[in-house]
């Protein structure tokens, strides 16, 4: 049984605009009306920001003196202190299936295609930028038509990945098939991910996540980093 938390928290979310993971967490606080402070982070492996978050990845939500991480936790955190309106549907099946879509993104797709990852081939084993992405979209591909797949068996289609309103399943894709387009991968094989993509765009709450409404989103939109 969730019990909400009757209390305010001020939190800090240290990020960076094109961080997929921060950009879930900034998706949920916008969804539950949450106010925060937003810490742009552009050197996540400098001494400075270890000793925020020894972890040394983003994003990191500070609250109250205590820094949380890893954002599945914080998701969760922000979930349990402020439950209305819930991230995932009511029914248990639909539900299930939500957390599923939701948990094939970050640990299926997300960690194979990390910076760290594509860092190391190229430094370790001479990759070229190319070749990582070769890798990079090979990856993704396989993890998009499954959960293109996944769609496609609901019982019934919504506007949403599992029913009327955006849940956990929304959240994580959104920043990943963004991440998707900035690396030039085609999204038309994938129909109904980006049906929902769309939908979950209009909304406000997503939109003001999205990395160009970050104030560290760069000028010149072809400084992409990595």
């Amino acid at each position: 049984m969730r019990i909400a938390r009757e209390r305010d928290w001020t939190l800090k979310l240290y990020s960076r605009y094109r961080n997929s993971a921060g950009q879930r967490v900034r998706i949920v606080l916008n969804l539950k009306g949450v106010d925060y402070t937003y810490v742009p982070i552009s050197e996540v492996g400098s001494d400075a920001y270890r000793e925020i978050n020894p972890q040394g990845l983003l994003p990191a939500l500070e609250t109250d003196g205590r820094v949380l991480t890893q954002s599945t936790a914080l998701i969760a955190f922000i979930d349990e202190s402020h439950p209305d309106p819930s991230l995932v549907p009511a029914d248990p099946v639909l539900r299930a299936e939500a957390r599923a879509f939701a948990h094939f993104i970050a640990c299926e797709i997300h960690p194979i295609n990390n910076h760290r990852v594509r860092d190391y081939l190229e430094a370790a084993h001479g990759w070229s930028t190319d070749q990582t992405l070769v890798w990079y979209r090979h990856w993704l591909k396989e993890g998009l038509s499954v959960l293109e797949t996944m769609l496609q068996k609901r019982e019934k289609k919504s506007p949403f990945c599992y029913g009327d309103e955006p849940s956990l399943a929304d959240i994580y894709l959104v920043p990943q098939l963004y991440n998707a387009r900035w690396y030039g991968l085609e999204l038309g094989p994938y129909p109904l991910l980006t049906e929902v993509d769309a939908a979950c765009r209009a909304l406000p709450a997503f939109d003001a996540a999205m990395p160009e409404h970050q104030p560290d989103f760069p000028k010149d939109a072809s400084q992409h980093g990595r």
